[in-house]
């Protein structure tokens, strides 16, 4: 009960207010920008609302990072990969589709780090997991398919087309190893994490769980017609997140 007046405080409230109005006024601002269509920004807006409001300006400028590199890595070789038919569609534009299958594990645990009895550094690495595994798979996805050249089936190892759910590529695993890094980087210059050990621990989950979306995209995906792209990255998320928190308690790091 006390928890739950905690929550409900005049303070509490005011923030939440703030916070939605902030980003009301930012994505007003954003809209223009070609990252997101427009009722993906809409979708931001909310998000922006909850991060901010839980975990304040560094999981806000957390997402913001993580929505910039994405779409920078998106747009690298754009025309060879619309040549090809590899292309994201919408001209890289992100749908409110693509935002909650990217953020709905991280918005989650940012809400419930607001409960006052919450194991708040838990709770952040996994937030830092699951947007680290994220671009790592962005990283992996969008340079592979450009510049991968083996591209296999990650159950059998047989050549297959740039693009299939389930290929891998040299070049575009170094590519998820760099962007789960460079994102666990940053989550930790945000604050988010704190020390080398949860950085190396976040940048090898990520790709882990990168490795683990591709056989779901080779198996699952391929029998489950229903399980779409933002399904499966959901599940790459929520899988970074639950690995990233087991092993920091199995290690000390929360």
């Amino acid at each position: 009960m006390l928890e739950l007046q905690v929550l409900l405080s005049a303070d509490r409230l005011q923030h939440w207010a703030i916070a939605l109005l902030i980003n009301a006024v930012l994505i007003a601002l954003a809209q223009r920008l070609p990252l997101l269509t427009r009722a993906g920004w809409v979708h931001a807006g909310v998000l922006g609302t909850l991060l901010l409001g839980s975990l304040d300006w560094p999981g806000w400028w957390a997402v913001v990072f993580y929505l910039a590199l994405g779409s920078l890595v998106t747009r690298l070789g754009y025309r060879r990969k619309q040549d090809q038919g590899l292309a994201e569609a919408r001209g890289g534009r992100r749908g409110p589709e693509n935002v909650w299958g990217s953020a709905a594990t991280g918005a989650a645990l940012a809400l419930f780090s607001v409960w006052p009895s919450a194991p708040v550094l838990l709770l952040k690495l996994g937030f830092a997991a699951s947007f680290s595994a994220k671009l790592g798979d962005t990283f992996g996805s969008e340079i592979g398919k450009r510049w991968g050249r083996h591209t296999v089936l990650i159950t059998t190892l047989r050549p297959v087309p740039p693009g299939t759910e389930g290929a891998i590529s040299l070049e575009g695993t170094a590519a998820s190893l760099v962007g789960s890094g460079l994102m666990a980087l940053l989550m930790l210059e945000l604050g988010l994490l704190s020390g080398a050990a949860s950085w190396l621990l976040v940048t090898a989950v990520g790709l882990v769980a990168t490795l683990l979306e591709s056989l779901i995209g080779a198996g699952l995906q391929q029998r489950w017609r229903w399980l779409s792209n933002e399904l499966v990255n959901g599940l790459q998320t929520a899988i970074a997140a639950v690995l990233a928190m087991v092993a920091g308690l199995w290690f000390g790091l929360a």
